[in-house]
Parts: C-alpha cells; sequence; structure tokens
C-alpha cells in the first residue's frame, strides 16, 4: 500500500510526458504559434518550448529536489511536489495566451522534478531487500500507466479539441497524491539520520518481521555517517564509479530518443498517413504496449536481474530503431509501410519498458551511499532532465535537417552505444540490501588502492 501510493509520483511524471503530445494538435489552433512576448519566432520552436518547458521546471525541481529530499524527509517532498503539479496543471487549463502556458508547464515541471527524484529514493528505502527490484518499478509502471491514462483522455476530448480539459486534468492525481502521502510514513533509513530510532523501528515493523527490523537497523546503524554527504563527495574514488554508471544511464535513457514517441508520437503517426483522431487511437496502443511490458519487466526484475533486461531491451531498441529508420527512408508510407512503422514504434517503445525504463530508476535509488543517496539522485536526475530537455527541443529541427529516417538511425547509434556502456560498466544488484551494495563498493575502492599501491612499489623497486 505504502508503494503503490508513493508510485503516483510517477503517474504525474507519466502523464505530464504524455498529455502534451495530444493537446499540442489543438494549441496549435487556438494560439498563433509565431510570437512570445513580442517576439517573432519560428512555430515549430515554439512548439518545441511548450513541450519543453516542463522539462526545464524538472531541470530545476530536481536540482533542488535532491538536496531537499535529504533536508526535509521524502514524504514531506512528495506532498510539495504533489501542490506545485496541481497548481501547474491549474495555470495550463487555464491559460490565456502561450506565454502564461508556457508559465504553466515550467511549473508544472518542477513538481515533476520533485516526483523524479524523491519517488524512487523513498520506494528504495522502505522496500524489503527481496522485493525491492519489483517495488521500486512500480514507479515505472505508474509512469507508463500515467502516459497511457493521458492519451486516453487526449483521445477523450479529441472530437472537440478540446486541450484545456486534457492539460488540466493532471490535477486529480496530484490531489490523490496528496491525500494518500499524508498518512504514509516517513523513509526509515531518514528518520534513523535524524536521530529517531524509535520511529524509524515503527515504519520498519511495518513490513519486516521482527528479527528483520533489528537486522536492517544495524546495518544502517554501520553505514549512516554523523555528518551529511555533500556534492564534493560524489567525486570520492569508491563512489567515482557508480557517478558514471548513473550519468550515463541518466543520458543514454533520453539521447536513444524515448521521448520523441512520447512527445511527438501523434505527430510522427500523422506523417504516415493517420489523420488526428485516428493517431490518437494508435497513440493509446503505443501506451497501452508500454503498460503491459511494463508489468512484465516489474515481474522479471527481481528473479532475472538488472543487467539481463537491461541489455536486451537496448539490443531490442537498437534493432527497431533501425528498422523505423528504413520505413521512413523507403516511399509510399502511407501504405503498408505506415502500419509497419507503427508496430516497429510499439516494439521500441516495449524494448524500452522492459530495460532501460525500469532500471535506470531502480538502478540509480540502489547504488549510492545513504549519506549522498539524494544528492546524488539530484544530480543524475538533473541530467536525466537535461538530456529530455535536448531531445525535445531538437527532434523536430533533426528531422527538418536530416528527415526522419536519419533521426532515428541517429538514435540507433546511440541506442547501441550506451549497450556497449551498460554491457561494460553497469553491475548487478538482484537480492542485495543497500548496505550490501555499498560496503561492496567500498571494498572494490580498497582493493583497487592496495592493487595500485602494490604497482607504484613495484615500480619503485625495479
Amino acid at each position: 500500500m505504502v508503494a503503490a501510493l508513493a508510485a503516483l509520483n510517477g503517474l504525474l511524471f507519466g502523464f505530464d510526458t504524455g498529455v502534451i503530445s495530444g493537446a499540442m494538435l489543438y494549441i496549435r489552433e487556438t494560439f498563433e504559434l509565431a510570437t512570445v512576448l513580442g517576439f517573432a519566432i519560428d512555430p515549430s520552436l515554439i512548439e518545441g518550448i511548450i513541450v519543453s518547458g516542463a522539462m526545464i521546471g524538472a531541470i530545476v525541481g530536481a536540482a533542488f529536489g535532491g538536496r531537499l529530499a535529504d533536508r526535509l524527509g521524502r514524504r514531506r517532498l512528495i506532498l510539495v511536489g504533489a501542490v506545485i503539479f496541481f497548481v501547474g496543471s491549474l495555470i495550463m487549463a487555464v491559460a490565456p495566451n502561450v506565454e502564461v502556458l508556457i508559465v504553466g508547464r515550467i511549473v508544472d515541471g518542477v513538481g515533476v522534478g520533485f516526483a523524479s527524484v524523491v519517488g524512487p529514493l523513498y520506494l528504495s528505502e522502505i522496500s524489503p531487500p527481496k522485493i525491492r527490484g519489483s517495488l521500486v518499478s512500480l514507479n515505472q509502471l505508474t509512469i507508463t500507466s500515467g502516459i497511457l491514462i493521458a492519451y486516453l483522455v487526449n483521445y477523450a476530448f479529441s472530437n472537440g479539441g478540446e486541450w484545456r480539459w486534457m492539460l488540466g486534468l493532471g490535477m486529480v492525481p496530484a490531489a490523490v497524491l496528496f491525500a494518500g502521502m499524508v498518512f504514509m510514513p516517513e523513509s526509515p533509513r531518514w528518520l534513523y539520520e535524524q536521530g529517531r530510532e524509535a520511529d524509524a523501528r515503527e515504519v520498519l515493523a511495518r513490513t519486516r518481521s521482527e528479527n528483520q527490523v533489528a537486522e536492517e537497523l544495524g546495518e544502517i546503524k554501520e553505514t549512516i555517517r554523523s555528518e551529511s554527504g555533500t556534492l564534493r563527495d560524489l567525486f570520492q574514488s569508491w563512489v567515482r564509479p557508480m557517478l558514471i554508471v548513473g550519468v550515463g544511464l541518466a543520458l543514454f535513457q533520453q539521447v536513444t530518443g524515448i521521448n520523441t514517441v512520447m512527445y511527438y508520437a501523434p505527430t510522427i503517426l500523422e506523417s504516415t498517413g493517420f489523420q488526428d483522431t485516428a493517431s490518437l487511437l494508435a497513440t493509446v496502443g503505443i501506451g497501452v504496449v508500454n503498460v503491459v511490458m511494463t508489468v512484465v519487466a516489474v515481474l522479471l526484475i527481481d528473479r532475472t536481474g538488472r543487467r539481463p533486461l537491461l541489455l536486451a531491451g537496448l539490443g531490442g531498441m537498437t534493432v527497431m530503431l533501425g528498422i523505423l529508420g528504413a520505413v521512413f527512408f523507403l516511399p509510399g508510407l502511407s501504405g503498408g509501410l505506415g502500419w509497419l512503422a507503427t508496430g516497429s514504434l510499439m516494439l521500441y517503445v516495449a524494448f524500452f519498458a522492459i530495460g532501460l525504463g525500469p532500471v535506470f530508476w531502480l538502478m540509480i535509488s540502489e547504488i549510492y551511499p545513504m549519506e549522498i543517496r539524494g544528492t546524488a539522485m539530484g544530480v543524475v536526475t538533473v541530467l536525466n532532465w537535461a538530456g529530455n530537455l535536448l531531445v525535445s527541443l531538437t527532434f523536430l529541427r533533426l528531422v527538418d535537417v536530416f528527415g526522419q529516417s536519419g533521426t532515428f538511425w541517429l538514435y540507433g547509434v546511440l541506442t547501441l552505444l550506451a549497450l556497449v556502456f551498460c554491457y561494460q560498466l553497469v553491475p548487478e544488484t538482484k537480492g542485495r540490501s543497500l548496505e550490501e551494495i555499498e560496503d561492496d563498493l567500498r571494498e572494490k575502492a580498497l582493493v583497487g588502492d592496495a592493487e595500485r599501491g602494490d604497482a607504484v612499489s613495484s615500480g619503485s623497486d625495479d
């Protein structure tokens, strides 16, 4: 119950991601996308700014979210994020012009940025090790569910082109999250760090046996330092390898192109010959595939492990992007090739949903030491949103320059690089407590330091 409510953070994230894709088809008809603040701007750039406004806000939210999660607590920050998301959705629903709409998107994005940092963090710290992968992956499941709900909302209001209702309904999940989290406990690890051992024990007792409570409190005692971590601590020799892993996963999750589909799926499908309503309905199909395959990932991630799903997903994404590039390169797209493009998009999303989608959010909640976990997740989440912003701003421009085929092939090359990166550097964390993962990092660092010391000594003897 706790995990399901906390995972509603992901629903906000997903709804925001999906709803703008359909709303943009009708925002173009309401507002003249030619000027912002009196300045003449290319309409495609204005469209990109509206879409990416939430990414700008999310970067701000993620930048401060990690530190706020460490200072205020995980639960309080979830509540703050829900309020901000509610306000942003309201502003967008009543926006009288493009400028106010963009402001609403930015405010909305700040709430999403908070949610994207604190949701997986809270879930990882409150979950028992044996099922942590599945429970943290509920966050990704609610992200995909939020996207699907947004697509359904878009389709429901498509006949009248009522984009204000599409954007305004984001207030509903924000209100549900706030109401639910009022009754949820704080993270036991954060409570212990604040000197509230009795409260931490009480929270653990809700989801652990008596023996497990004592064992986990003992592990927490061994890993929590007396002082809080800082950004400088991220660059310690024993933390640095996992910083590289987190940064790499954060950027590759975005630059492999997933949000070109999530933000621009109706636009892409329109280019295959679908009309407005038909493209929105086909987009719903993509959303269904996304949810179903995320459910598969949740069921498998604690059985098969993180690495197998990640590598299989990236391999499949690479193949699908290659096919998509070929489909858009060939003539006659509105015939059978249009359906091939739609099927390839669905399979591309399916492979993302079993691999890079859930594994990124799970891994960054597991691989960092307690005293800097919030800060570390804030840093990598900022970079994740920065990659999201880059992709959402540049997709239409890349299509103008390279065509749709060249753009998808570019994403395919980046996905292949991601596959090599993950094969070489990403560790397996299945079935291990957060404290065991931290101890292993420290031990490897000590071994590495000892080996370098022996090498230096050997060299000096020579």
